[in-house]
């Protein structure tokens, strides 16, 4: 598997100043401030509405408009979550085989969702975790 750099370069050409080799380090990022551009490739890398982007962030699409217009930093709890979403779309990428099916499967539900789909699960509070958590054990076989 990448390294978490790695993986994170592919969204942008500025280098973070940590290098990101471990899960904690997006905090680390997350309190240097991510840029709002970041969104909009995220939204590129991923063949995702902002529609889609917003509801895994919890906000609203004229909100997110504005930040790509102003290219503040995002708030520190967006960014984390972003950079979350980040990390299991990459994930999941590599588990579920390729991105095509890897957003294939994000819209089915799912029963050890309860019925809801991945996409809609990591829209709530701890979802990305909850999602991730269905992607290992689906990555070492166990029965989901």
């Amino acid at each position: 598997m990448k390294n978490y750099s790695e993986k994170f370069e592919t969204l942008t050409k500025d280098k973070f100043q940590n290098i990101m080799e471990e899960p904690m380090d997006i905090y680390l990022v997350a309190n240097q401030g991510l840029a709002a551009s970041f969104l909009s490739k995220f939204k590129e890398a991923f063949s995702l509405g902002l529609s889609q982007i917003a509801a895994i962030l919890s906000s609203s699409e004229p909100t997110l408009y504005r930040r790509i217009k102003e290219n503040k930093s995002l708030p520190k709890q967006e960014a984390i979550k972003l950079l979350e979403a980040t990390d299991m779309f990459f994930h999941g990428e590599e588990v579920i085989g390729s991105k095509e099916n890897f957003f294939k499967w994000m819209e089915l539900p799912n029963t050890a969702l309860g019925g809801l789909t991945p996409m809609e699960v990591i829209s709530y509070p701890e979802g990305i975790s909850k999602v991730r958590d269905l992607l290992h054990r689906i990555e070492y076989g166990v029965y989901s």
